[in-house]
């Protein structure tokens, strides 16, 4: 039953994903373990669109280390648990709360040990800057925690670069590359803080390879350079060379500017979900305090009252009209969707 239940909910986000995003591209560079220990490492910029791009662009079920702070109530965290979301507390949650990682960690430890595939997003936050941050030492402590207790457990360790061309805009694309799984047991030595560091840079070169990343110390300069030649992002390999050479080349791929015609279709969406619509604009988005959540509740939106207008709509509609006056405005919300989003 939860095998159905995980596959029901991954096949609808994956509908939903496809109908939010122009493009989203998935670049493997080695095979993924099906049934063996295994760790995604992700760059983290998008608040909870990165943990959803990786979920559906792998057929492993994995379980995501998420902050704490999402676990509000006993409805939401039963939800949660369900889609197998485990929290992870850190310091903004209040120091007396970090003690319940040690459980957390633990089950982390059984899950690895029964072969199951754990992701995470070692940077410890969010941010849209287009740069790979330090690494906090937290996904080492539950490869120590796994191998001293289960000395034979291999784990895999896969790092995931999750690329946006705008990550807040609706209609953006997106690259995912998955990098060549590594076992742990190879960078680690008998020197314990050794082997962390070494973990933490082996991951975090990485993961700068997987996505575009900009230098903090030139980083205002180089995103205008970046920006006035509409890179696209989502070739990091590219950009980054870009970035060390400071020269465009023919090689890399500009985005094109949207036609006037996209907008007329977005506007008449708009007005056809003028209830989710307003919704968005006057209730959630005024609230939203941070940027990289942007995305985040416009996609919640998304997959959650726009459905019910829908099917509210085909009703009221079939009932004044018929049946075909309701799946006529069904089709036609779709193909402006479709419109708005992929041209």
């Amino acid at each position: 039953m939860k095998t159905l239940w995980l596959h029901s909910v991954r096949l609808y986000l994956k509908l939903a994903l496809f109908f939010y995003y122009k493009k989203i591209e998935v670049v493997k560079k080695g095979d993924i373990p099906a049934n063996e220990p295994l760790m995604f490492l992700g760059n983290h910029q998008n608040a909870l669109l990165d943990a959803l791009l990786i979920a559906v662009s792998t057929k492993r079920f994995c379980y995501f280390l998420t902050r704490a702070s999402v676990f509000q109530n006993k409805i939401a965290t039963r939800a949660l648990k369900s889609l197998q979301l485990i929290p992870i507390y850190r310091i903004r949650d209040g120091w007396s709360n970090l003690s319940n990682n040690a459980a957390i960690f633990e089950n982390c430890t059984e899950l690895l040990h029964n072969n199951e595939a754990i992701a995470l997003f070692p940077e410890g936050n969010h941010n849209l800057n287009r740069t790979v941050r330090p690494l906090s030492k937290g996904f080492t402590r539950i490869i120590f925690e796994t191998l001293e207790r289960y000395p034979e457990t291999d784990i895999k360790m896969i790092p995931v670069g999750v690329n946006y061309q705008k990550a807040t805009a609706f209609g953006d694309s997106a690259a995912i590359f998955f990098g060549a799984s590594f076992e742990a047991k190879s960078i680690i030595s008998e020197d314990k803080n050794k082997s962390v560091l070494d973990l933490k840079v082996k991951v975090h070169e990485e993961l700068i390879n997987l996505t575009t990343h900009i230098p903090p110390d030139s980083y205002d300069t180089t995103l205008k350079i970046l920006e006035k030649h509409r890179i696209s992002y989502l070739n990091p390999k590219h950009v980054n060379d870009v970035i060390s050479t400071n020269r465009i080349t023919s090689e890399i791929k500009t985005v094109k500017k949207s036609f006037f015609i996209k907008h007329v279709f977005k506007w008449l969406l708009a007005m056809l979900l003028f209830g989710p619509y307003l919704v968005w604009h006057l209730l959630v988005k005024p609230k939203v305090a941070s940027p990289e959540f942007i995305g985040t509740f416009r996609f919640a939106i998304g997959i959650s009252l726009v459905p019910v207008w829908i099917i509210f709509g085909i009703i009221l509609l079939t009932v004044y009209f018929n049946l075909a006056v309701g799946l006529l405005f069904f089709l036609v919300i779709l193909t402006l969707d479709l419109l708005t989003v992929k041209i």
